[in-house]
């Protein structure tokens, strides 16, 4: 029997906290949907069988098909059909830019509000956790061992693609827990951590060995890695973890942070807990400067941790912000005050060292740059002064020098970013591949996983064929 289409143009609500009590903490603030919920929301897909939605997937989930088994109520079998394409589809639910992807082509969108597909992702992927007693069975061994080099999203999919096909994968990880940016870049109240630690135990029980501690370019190299230890490919998924600073005076004043030092200290070492040994500043007042998901996190990190004043100064206007809408707008439910068309041009200090202010000056749009976006371009006589004891940096990541200047032949960009043929990942060495951060610069964690995919697929027909 055909399922009733549901032709409401708007989406099903997402349950969350109030923002006012989701401020002060660190609990997940989107709840989830109901199977009821999700029922109703799977019915308002339109099943189109050129399935423009799976063209925006960076990993190709065929989402009419795991919507459609929601709208029967099968949710063991939605979650089948995701998996045959995600390896992390709990952690995508969550994560993913849904809007500009997925849901950017959903034909619901243009007479009203696409479909929730994240929000139905999410929802299979936390009914299979809760329901499910199975155990990923470990593939027969093909006699092949192939080496990661970083366990985020790009390292972890390789290692899940390349394990179920019989590979002896060993993931090398310089912090001591798997998880990349999952763990020490996202907040635990957009991604509980306990959810990523069940992925990566799943790769485990299929026979992923995870080595953590592991700084490869200090305690082992590339070469090492082929020539002592008998690995017949590497995956290079290192990510972009080396922060960028704007070089403008003050920036070594105390309290002047990159977004990546202070949200690893919040999530990763657990810095927001009382009994955390992680030192921190409980800051009053804090400034943090750039619009990307990155700066939301940071912001709405500082004011779950007292800040009674969190500004995001970002140069440009607020429709230009590259950060989601969606964490725009959890932003701003929090209370974070965006100063937007602002640029700063100093950080001041007091006579102990400091941050006790933040010079400024005022920009406004001008004729698009090579982005396609507005220049900004400073309005004259307009400097002031934003007071306040603590300056995050958040305007990007590129990649550590560590691998490239310890990996003879390996070609990297103006950039520091590892140079591949594009296709499949391929470096200028032989065996040698790379994804992700460390190839395109900071950007998503499902790119960073088509990457994994698209490398895993490579390393097998490289190996296949030697």
């Amino acid at each position: 029997m055909a399922t009733q289409r549901n032709m409401d143009p708007k989406k099903c609500p997402m349950p969350s906290q109030d923002p006012m009590v989701r401020n002060k903490n660190f609990d997940e603030v989107a709840l989830g949907y109901t199977p009821e919920m999700a029922v109703t929301e799977a019915k308002r897909c339109l099943g189109c069988p050129k399935k423009p939605c799976q063209t925006g997937c960076p990993v190709g989930i065929d989402i009419p098909a795991f919507i459609a088994k929601i709208a029967e109520e099968d949710f063991e079998g939605a979650y089948q059909v995701l998996s045959a394409s995600s390896a992390l589809p709990a952690v995508c639910g969550r994560v993913c830019p849904q809007e500009t992807q997925c849901e950017g082509k959903c034909v619901r969108g243009v007479k009203g509000e696409s479909v929730a597909i994240g929000r139905l992702e999410r929802f299979v992927a936390d009914w299979h956790r809760e329901h499910s007693t199975e155990t990923p069975e470990k593939p027969i061994p093909n006699g092949h061992k192939v080496a990661i080099i970083g366990a985020g999203p790009s390292g972890l999919t390789a290692a899940g693609d390349l394990a179920k096909l019989g590979y002896a994968v060993t993931v090398y990880e310089a912090l001591h827990l798997a998880g990349g940016v999952l763990v020490y870049g996202i907040p635990e109240f957009r991604l509980p951590k306990a959810i990523v630690q069940k992925e990566i135990d799943g790769l485990k029980a299929m026979g992923v060995d995870i080595e953590t501690n592991m700084v490869i370019g200090k305690v082992l190299t590339i070469d090492e890695l082929m020539q002592d230890y008998g690995f017949e490919a590497v995956y290079i998924a290192s990510g972009a973890g080396l922060p960028r600073f704007m070089g403008i005076p003050g920036e070594s004043l105390k309290g002047v942070y990159s977004a990546n030092e202070y949200l690893t200290r919040i999530n990763l070492m657990k810095a927001y807990k009382e009994n955390s040994k992680t030192p921190i500043m409980h800051s009053k007042k804090v400034a943090v400067v750039g619009g990307g998901n990155v700066a939301m996190d940071a912001a709405r990190c500082a004011k779950r941790m007292g800040a009674e004043e969190v500004y995001i100064v970002y140069r440009r206007g607020m429709e230009e912000l590259p950060a989601r809408k969606e964490e725009v707008e959890h932003a701003e439910e929090e209370g974070i005050i965006f100063k937007t068309l602002t640029n700063p041009v100093e950080v001041l200090g007091n006579e102990d060292g400091m941050v006790c202010g933040m010079k400024c000056i005022e920009m406004e749009l001008g004729e698009p740059d090579a982005s396609g976006r507005r220049r900004p371009i400073e309005k004259a006589n307009s400097e002031f002064v934003l007071e306040v004891d603590t300056m995050i940096m958040s305007i990007g990541t590129s990649p550590n020098p560590l691998i490239r200047s310890t990996t003879p032949g390996l070609e990297t960009n103006r950039h520091g970013c590892i140079v591949t043929n594009g296709d499949d990942g391929l470096t200028s060495r032989e065996g040698v591949y790379a994804g992700g951060d460390a190839v395109t610069g900071a950007a998503t964690v499902i790119l960073a996983m088509g990457a994994g995919k698209q490398a895993a697929k490579a390393i097998h027909e490289y190996i296949q064929n030697k």
